[in-house]
């Protein structure tokens, strides 16, 4: 039998779907599964997305440009204005959701054996796109007893090495939902001019900052304009993660120069999607406020339920709409797996996504879970509930 690759063995499997066989079998047994590991917000789709979906007037589905409808692009650059990202239309490269968008970063970055620095925990898929490049994830891990703060910047210097090319940030984060001060972005554009590295900014969750300060991208970090390479995607913030549209943004010429190779060869991003994430982009205020409103409400629910159970903690999140649990069990990823298969309460159960999939170092986050809280009150109210419950019987647990 032939020989797999090496890569496709060290490849992670998804913290976020692995569990999902034994999701679905409970479902064919008839329990009722409340899903807390996905960020797969239940809020609708705004109407201008969904109105331009079904009223496409085309005689042909044709393939866009590469590097995406200009009409989307020009569309986007209006959009970044609203939060004070000065970028041109050329600047921004339209690809097949967010994670394309990471993937073709580090491929046009990166050389194999290059290394990327990353606070942890951190979104699982970054491993799995840097094995891909061929890349290393260095990480600095933060902790749940500080609020996952980033960790002191010079514990990143301490880390660069010759071989050091960029450092990764989410912000508002997934999966702790920490969001980065003005002070701590100011370090890191420090460290990043200092090095001539690249500066990686996830920031697909910007509409879904709490503290009521101003959001901080990192293109409003003076002195390191080329230097930045944003992620975007519309998955979120409109509620249509299916379209499988994001953005990769960059005024590096080079580097734009690098993405579009692999651009070209994907040949281009869907169609159908540009068309629903333009319209989208028309989205009316009340409908965002709305949206935001009930993510506030959400999480203050879900927080305060999660600390009201015995040996249970989460930080308050103060961006996204995930948050990073610690339980008290023995493996939490055996406890996720033992509530699908396992465990029901009055024909419900629970499915959480184990946190030691978002970290690399060894050990860490093996009794924490991630939770999203994508689902109403009422059902968050009952998730809690099973949850509690789930804690109780759990054979492993560790008070």
């Amino acid at each position: 039998m032939p020989q797999v690759s090496e890569r496709g063995i060290l490849m992670p499997a998804s913290p976020i779907r692995r569990l999902a066989p034994l999701a679905n079998a409970a479902k064919a047994r008839g329990t009722k599964v409340y899903h807390l590991n996905i960020g797969q917000p239940d809020v609708p789709t705004p109407p201008e997305g969904l109105a331009a979906l079904k009223n496409i007037d085309r005689k042909v589905l044709e393939y866009s440009p590469s590097d995406g409808l200009p009409s989307l692009r020009k569309k986007l650059k209006e959009y970044y204005k609203r939060f004070n990202i000065e970028v041109e239309t050329d600047d921004i490269i339209v690809t097949t959701g967010g994670s394309e968008a990471v993937l073709f970063a580090f491929m046009a970055c990166l050389d194999p054996g290059d290394e990327i620095i990353v606070p942890e925990p951190a979104y699982a898929n970054y491993m799995a796109f840097a094995i891909s490049a061929g890349a290393k994830i260095v990480t600095v891990p933060s902790t749940i007893d500080e609020g996952f703060a980033l960790p002191n910047v010079d514990k990143f210097e301490a880390l660069i090495t010759p071989r050091t090319k960029g450092i990764l940030i989410c912000n508002p984060n997934n999966p702790t939902g920490y969001l980065y001060t003005m002070k701590e972005m100011l370090q890191i554009r420090d460290l990043v001019k200092k090095y001539d590295l690249f500066l990686f900014s996830d920031e697909v969750y910007r509409e879904f900052c709490y503290t009521g300060a101003p959001y901080i991208s990192a293109f409003h970090l003076p002195g390191i304009e080329e230097q930045v390479v944003l992620v975007d995607s519309v998955s979120k913030r409109y509620n249509e993660c299916g379209i499988r549209i994001g953005a990769l943004i960059t005024k590096h010429p080079e580097l734009k120069k690098n993405v579009m190779k692999f651009c070209q060869a994907r040949l281009s991003p869907p169609l159908l999607g540009q068309i629903v994430a333009e319209a989208s982009i028309d989205t009316s205020p009340e409908y965002m406020l709305a949206t935001y409103n009930e993510y506030v409400e959400r999480r203050k629910f879900l927080i305060d339920q999660i600390n009201k159970i015995p040996g249970c903690y989460t930080p308050i999140p103060m961006g996204a709409f995930y948050t990073v649990v610690k339980l008290p069990v023995d493996d939490a990823d055996k406890f996720c797996q033992w509530c699908l298969s396992d465990f029901s309460l009055d024909g419900e159960t629970i499915f959480m996504a184990p946190a030691a999939g978002f970290y690399t170092t060894p050990g860490m986050g093996k009794d924490e879970v991630r939770m999203a809280y994508v689902l109403e009150k009422d059902e968050l109210a009952k998730a809690m509930k099973v949850l509690a419950a789930a804690l109780e019987a759990y054979p492993g647990k560790t008070i």
